[in-house]
C-alpha cells in the first residue's frame, strides 16, 4: 500500500513539474509589450492630436521619452476610460471621430505598464505623424491674424467680459473654404474664441475692442434687467451676416477643427469679407499674458457640391424660464426646438454648457411620427466640449424637428460646482450657465442659411 502511494505521489509531482515547466517556457517565450511596436501606434491614432506641443493636453506623447514618465497615469486613465475623452452613450449612434479605445488597446497599455514600460526595438516603431507646423491640426491655406489681447493675472471678481474685434480677412476674391480652425496662443486662459464672417463696412475700425458693460453683483453674477418678453434667440441670430452660415466656429476646450472636406461641402466667403473675433478669457491668477489667436482656413480646389451651415439650438434664457434652483442635482433645462424648413443632412453635434452641465440629448422627430435619439451625452464634461460626427450623415427631411434636452447638477455632489446654494441664471461667465445644442448641417449650395431653420 505504501509503495503504491509513493508511486502515485511521484507521478503527481512529475505531472506538476511538467505543467510548471510548460508555464515557465510559455512565459519565457511570450513577447513583451513594447512602446515602439505596440503603444506608439495607439497614441498616434487616438492621443497625439491633443498630446503634443502647442495643444490643449498638459504633456506630449510623441516619443518614448515623452511618455515614459506618465506610464502609470496613462494606464489609470485608460483603464477608467477617462482618456481619450469620449462621452457619447454607445447605445445611440455611431461616430466617425470616436476616439474611445478598443478593449484590446486598453489591455495593451495596461500590460506595457505592468511589464515595466519597455521601449523596445527602434526598428519596430512607426514613422512619426506629419503634424502641421505651428501647432495647427489642419494645414491652413489662409491664416488670419486675430487681435492681441492682454489678459491680466487678476481682475475684480475674476471677470473679463466678452470682447469683439473686427479684423481684415485678406480674402480678395469670392472663396469657398473647406475647413476652419481657431487657434489661441494662450490656451490656459482661453474660455472660448468664436469667429464669424461679416461684410466689410467703409467705416470699420479694425482691432478695436467692443464689449457690453454688464452690471454684476459682488460674486460676479450678472444683474439681469427686466425684459418685456422671454429671451430666446432667433434662427437668424445664429448664422453669419454674409449668408454663408459662417457663425459659430469656435475654439472651446476639447474641440476639433470644423472640416467639411470629407463631406464635399464648404462655405462661400465673398471678396472683402471681414472676420469678427469674439474672445473670452479667464485670469490665471499668476501673471499677465497676451493671447494672439489665429484663424486657419483651407480653400477648395474646386467648387464644393454642398453648403455647410452651423447653428445652435437654445431654450429660453430669461430669469423666468432659466433659473437653476439651489442644491438641485437634476434641474431640467428649457428645451431647444428647431424645425427644418428644407431637407438637410446633420453631420456634427456639440453640446455646450458650463460647470453645472450634467447631460444633453439630441432627438429628431420625423414628420411621419418616428423619433430617433442621435446623441446622448450622459456625463457632460465642461473641460472636453467635444464635437460628435455621425459615421453617416443623418438625413433630416423638411418638417422634422430637432429637440435638444438636458439637465444641470447644482448640488454639492458636482465637484465642479462653485456654489450649490446659489440660484444660477443664464450668463456669459463660467460660474453662470448656458445651454446650447450646437449642430452642423449640409444643404444644397443655393440654400439661404437664414431660411433653413425655424425656432419653436
Amino acid at each position: 500500500m505504501t509503495n503504491k502511494l509513493s508511486v502515485l505521489t511521484l507521478l503527481m509531482v512529475a505531472a506538476m513539474m511538467a505543467v510548471g515547466t510548460q508555464v515557465i517556457a510559455k512565459a519565457e517565450t511570450s513577447p513583451h509589450v513594447t512602446f515602439n511596436k505596440d503603444i506608439l501606434p495607439i497614441l498616434q491614432e487616438n492621443c497625439q492630436s491633443c498630446h503634443r506641443p502647442g495643444q490643449v493636453a498638459p504633456m506630449s506623447l510623441l516619443t518614448y521619452q515623452d511618455a515614459r514618465p506618465w506610464a502609470k497615469a496613462m494606464k489609470q486613465k485608460v483603464v477608467e476610460r477617462q482618456m481619450p475623452p469620449w462621452n457619447a452613450d454607445p447605445k445611440y449612434g455611431r461616430f466617425a471621430n470616436d476616439r474611445s479605445l478598443k478593449q484590446s488597446d486598453i489591455d495593451a497599455i495596461a500590460a506595457w505598464v505592468d511589464q515595466g514600460a519597455l521601449e523596445g526595438d527602434a526598428k519596430e516603431k512607426p514613422a512619426p505623424v506629419d503634424w502641421p507646423e505651428g501647432g495647427w491640426i489642419i494645414k491652413p491655406d489662409i491664416i488670419v491674424n486675430g487681435p492681441e489681447t492682454k489678459v491680466p493675472a487678476h481682475t475684480k471678481n475674476n471677470v473679463i467680459e466678452w470682447t469683439s474685434y473686427v479684423m481684415p480677412s485678406g480674402i480678395t476674391k469670392d472663396t469657398w473654404i473647406t475647413s476652419i480652425e481657431v487657434k489661441p496662443s494662450e490656451i490656459a486662459v482661453t474660455h472660448h474664441i468664436c469667429v464669424s464672417f461679416v461684410p466689410h463696412r467703409p467705416d470699420v475700425v479694425y482691432n478695436r475692442p467692443v464689449w457690453r458693460d454688464v452690471q454684476r453683483d459682488e460674486n460676479g453674477v450678472e444683474i439681469k434687467q427686466p425684459k418685456a418678453k422671454p429671451q430666446k434667440p432667433s434662427a437668424s441670430a445664429n448664422v453669419s451676416t454674409t449668408g454663408d452660415g459662417g457663425g459659430g466656429e469656435c475654439y472651446l476646450p476639447g474641440t476639433q477643427p470644423m472640416d467639411y472636406r470629407p463631406l464635399h461641402a464648404g462655405k462661400l466667403i465673398p471678396a472683402g469679407t471681414d472676420v469678427l473675433f469674439q474672445v473670452h478669457y479667464t485670469p490665471n491668477g499668476k501673471t499677465d499674458v497676451v493671447d494672439r489667436p489665429q484663424l486657419g482656413l483651407t480653400v477648395a480646389k474646386q467648387e464644393p457640391e454642398r453648403k455647410y451651415i452651423t447653428y445652435s439650438a437654445h431654450g429660453f434664457q430669461d430669469h423666468e424660464h432659466f433659473a437653476i434652483t439651489p442644491n438641485d442635482p437634476n434641474w431640467e433645462a428649457p428645451k431647444g426646438i428647431v424645425t427644418f424648413l428644407q431637407d438637410a443632412q446633420l453631420v456634427w453635434m456639440s453640446p455646450h454648457m458650463h460647470l453645472r452641465g450634467k447631460d444633453m440629448t439630441y432627438t429628431v422627430q420625423y414628420p411621419d411620427g418616428r423619433s430617433e435619439i442621435l446623441l446622448n451625452v450622459a456625463h457632460y464634461d465642461f473641460n472636453w466640449q467635444l464635437g460628435y460626427v455621425p459615421a453617416q450623415p443623418v438625413r433630416v427631411p423638411k418638417g422634422a424637428k430637432l429637440v435638444v434636452t438636458g439637465h444641470f447638477d447644482n448640488s454639492a455632489y458636482n465637484r465642479f460646482n462653485p456654489d450649490p446654494n446659489q440660484t444660477v441664471y443664464y450668463g456669459d461667465m463660467v460660474w453662470e450657465e448656458m445651454f446650447g445644442g450646437r449642430i452642423g448641417i449640409i444643404v444644397e449650395k443655393e440654400s439661404d442659411p437664414k431660411k433653413v431653420f425655424k425656432d419653436e
